[in-house]
């Protein structure tokens, strides 16, 4: 495989369990896979870092697969099957964000430029409801340490997490998602 194909990465969904029935190979962002394929309950990372979801238009449960095999897509946490696809591009230089603790970049802010764990510990914030993606690609998790439903973050402005249908969701650690997985 050359250098090229290695920083694209490329996902293989099933339409059934452990890699059965039809099949569909990607390279790229999928909004909607229902016009390649009427389910997908599982997939294979041949290379690069994707985000799965549960609904179409990069929406609902949110998942990151990375090289490797995913033979059923509830024990990824999926509540439905995997519906829309979002490739994660390799970033090489710095990682920043600011967080802040309230929407529209109110209250308490920090920024980061390396994995926290448990912001509460780190910054005594207790809630995070939008944040300033600057560089890289960060994935923001519901619990301490990593742990509980996540959320892909690239580069951009993020005002409200309510209004992207993470509603009643309270970030506590956040993870930068480094080119390791090509």
């Amino acid at each position: 495989m050359t250098t090229t194909d290695m920083s694209m990465g490329k996902i293989i969904f099933y339409e059934d369990r452990n890699f059965q029935g039809r099949s569909y190979e990607t390279s790229s962002d999928c909004a909607d896979m229902s016009s390649y394929l009427s389910r997908c309950h599982s997939c294979r990372v041949e290379s690069g870092c994707f985000m799965v979801y549960d609904r179409t238009n990069y929406m609902g449960n949110q998942f990151f697969v990375r090289r490797g095999e995913y033979s059923d897509y509830q024990r990824m946490g999926m509540s439905d099957c995997i519906r829309s696809c979002r490739m994660i591009p390799m970033h090489r230089g710095q990682f920043r964000m600011r967080i802040y603790e309230r929407e529209n970049f109110g209250g308490q802010m920090h920024e980061l430029m390396d994995d926290c764990d448990n912001m509460m510990d780190r910054y005594r914030m207790n809630d995070c409801m939008s944040c300033n993606v600057m560089d890289g690609h960060w994935l923001m998790y519901e619990q301490p340490h990593f742990r509980g439903r996540m959320m892909y973050l690239r580069p951009g402005e993020y005002r409200s997490f309510r209004d992207m249908g993470m509603s009643g969701t309270r970030f506590m650690s956040m993870r930068r998602i480094m080119d390791s997985c090509y």
